[in-house]
């Protein structure tokens, strides 16, 4: 892939506070907030990426971007750190509103059931319900993923057609 088109791509980066841990999202793609985008032009899915450890978010980034630039720049790609493994800098604000239910603490935030429940409240807060997901994990975030879909199976995937005949 050309490095000159990746170095093209937006990469939007925030800090949130979402179930009591500052948290870095890097989201590949104009889309920063589609639960208020309500243009023709929203997508309808959602790239999620859930690193593995250390839970660096911008280890990813390249990766994003080779997924936003075979989905035809049609798709968003976001991915989100471990809770508590990505501190925002001095002058970066860090989002939430008064109404946020991520805000609140997550009992063991920094354990597995805490990660687990710590991306659970990114989505359910961030992330439109009707908005189809492809969760990608790598290592542990293959866990987080699995445990996730265990604890919401409602969740809207995308879901590869296997065996389609052509």
């Amino acid at each position: 892939m050309d490095s000159e088109l990746k170095e093209e791509i937006p990469v939007h980066e925030e800090f949130i506070l979402c179930g009591g841990a500052e948290t870095q999202v890097l989201k590949c793609g104009p889309w920063t907030d589609l639960f208020n985008d309500q243009s023709v032009k929203r997508p309808k899915l959602l790239i999620f990426i859930i690193p593995g450890n250390p839970g660096f978010s911008a280890f990813y980034v390249p990766f994003a971007k080779a997924l936003y630039s075979l989905t035809n720049r049609c798709f968003p790609v976001w991915t989100i750190s471990h809770a508590g493994h990505a501190l925002a800098p001095k002058d970066k604000k860090i989002l939430t509103t008064s109404e946020d239910s991520n805000a609140q603490e997550i009992k063991d935030i920094y354990g597995l059931n805490g990660q687990i429940e710590h991306k659970l409240a990114f989505l359910r807060t961030h992330v439109p319900k009707d908005m189809k997901l492809v969760l990608i994990g790598h290592s542990v975030g293959s866990y987080f993923t699995l445990q996730m879909l265990k604890r919401v199976p409602e969740l809207p995937l995308m879901l590869p057609t296997l065996g389609a005949k052509k």
